[in-house]
């Protein structure tokens, strides 16, 4: 059967990809922020997971305002990048996995979640600036895209979140091949790039949630969007992300890791290790 071993917590900033392109990680402006992710590598080295499953927000690549899905699946055998206008780089595919994304797709059916699938897909910077930071080698790997609205009002609650990603840890583990999975989040924290609040950063409200993911998720699932969006700013919604990724975790849950950085390209950042221990009994 496959597991889950762990989740990740992760920035996706495009000026992170565009720092990579231009091999500028140990400037001092980039240092504290690429540093903290030698440590996932070494995780990452030791757990040697065979898929990943990325949960994640499109910018406009393959979903605009005129068709934005609340939760999208993609089952494709791969998954490419375009041009998006940021100055990065367009990467090479990657390799999709159909038979678990179809697998996630059914189980999460028959527990209620209307899905967009999507046997095509284009994947943004959300994706993969990512799988960019953690395989900075390439390594072969098969890939889940799922897609959370976190652009068009109205937006699906912390709440609503959480239980996908208990669905879809659910889903992961009564997949009959033996695989080890890792789950990203990856979005935030919290910022806001346009309107009265351009340059918001509310550091006590990341630390809070990177306290409260590990050990009292459930608190965070009780806000209202309207109230992720005054605490994280508009673009900070995509905890919503992280919640996802969270609830996958079937088991207790430890932290390996964080690190948390202000402020690059106006974001607060950071990444965050999540180890998925025994599962829970009931």
């Amino acid at each position: 059967m496959a597991r889950i071993v762990g989740g990740i917590a992760t920035s996706h900033i495009p000026a992170i990809g565009k720092a990579i392109a231009q091999g500028i990680q140990q400037q001092p402006y980039w240092k504290p922020f690429f540093d903290g992710y030698h440590p996932v590598h070494t995780w990452l080295e030791k757990e040697q997971p065979d898929v990943v499953v990325v949960i994640y927000n499109d910018h406009g690549l393959n979903f605009f305002l005129d068709k934005m899905p609340t939760f999208a699946v993609g089952a494709a055998d791969e998954y490419r990048n375009a041009d998006e206008g940021w100055g990065l780089p367009v990467s090479l595919p990657f390799a999709g996995y159909p038979a678990m994304s179809w697998h996630l797709i059914e189980s999460l059916i028959q527990e209620e979640f209307d899905l967009t699938t999507c046997q095509e897909m284009l994947v943004d910077h959300a994706f993969v600036v990512p799988m960019t930071l953690l395989w900075p080698d390439r390594r072969p790997i098969r890939t889940i895209p799922i897609a959370i609205n976190t652009v068009q009002f109205p937006l699906p609650t912390p709440a609503r979140c959480f239980k996908l990603g208990k669905a879809i840890g659910r889903a992961i583990e009564s997949f009959g091949e033996d695989h080890r999975v890792v789950i990203i989040g990856s979005g935030g924290m919290s910022h806001q790039l346009d309107g009265e609040r351009a340059g918001f950063i509310n550091k006590k409200f990341d630390i809070t949630c990177l306290d409260q993911i590990v050990d009292d998720a459930a608190a965070l699932t009780q806000m209202s969007v309207a109230e992720l969006v005054l605490m994280a700013g508009v673009q900070g919604v995509e905890l919503l992300n992280w919640l996802v990724m969270r609830g996958a975790m079937t088991g207790g849950v430890s932290e390996k890791h964080r690190n948390y950085h202000v402020p690059i390209s106006n974001t607060a950042a950071a990444v965050m290790i999540l180890e998925n221990g025994t599962a829970l009994a009931g």
